[in-house]
């Protein structure tokens, strides 16, 4: 396995643990340190992330904003990428941004939404 797998998979297996800041950070090295082929996919793995960060460091609009702005990240991608569904990420986080736009204070967001993300791999 590659720095660049070693890197995605922290990244994955930390936003599993709701470690949603590290999972940012693991994604980001990867993002900005190399030419990815699905660079726009990690941009809205790392905004996914962030969007849920937010949520626990009790930001609501910046939560909105990177719920809104991961969405058009993964339209260009179907069926699998780096293993994962590109449906059940897509569902993620509409569900999510769906879930901000109606709340009025964080502490109200529906963490029943978030959900692990399983590799196929």
């Amino acid at each position: 396995m590659d720095k660049i797998d070693q890197l995605f998979e922290k990244g994955l297996q930390a936003f599993n643990e709701k470690d949603f800041y590290n999972a940012h950070e693991y994604w980001e090295e990867i993002w900005t340190e190399y030419r990815l082929s699905d660079a726009k996919f990690v941009q809205g793995l790392i905004q996914l992330s962030v969007g849920f960060y937010h949520l626990t460091n009790q930001n609501l609009n910046g939560a909105r904003g990177l719920f809104r702005k991961c969405q058009p990240k993964f339209e260009t991608y179907d069926g699998f990428q780096r293993g994962l569904s590109i449906k059940i990420i897509q569902s993620l986080a509409k569900a999510a941004f769906d879930n901000v736009m109606e709340v009025e204070s964080y502490k109200d967001f529906n963490w029943d939404i978030y959900h692990p993300l399983e590799s196929n791999i």
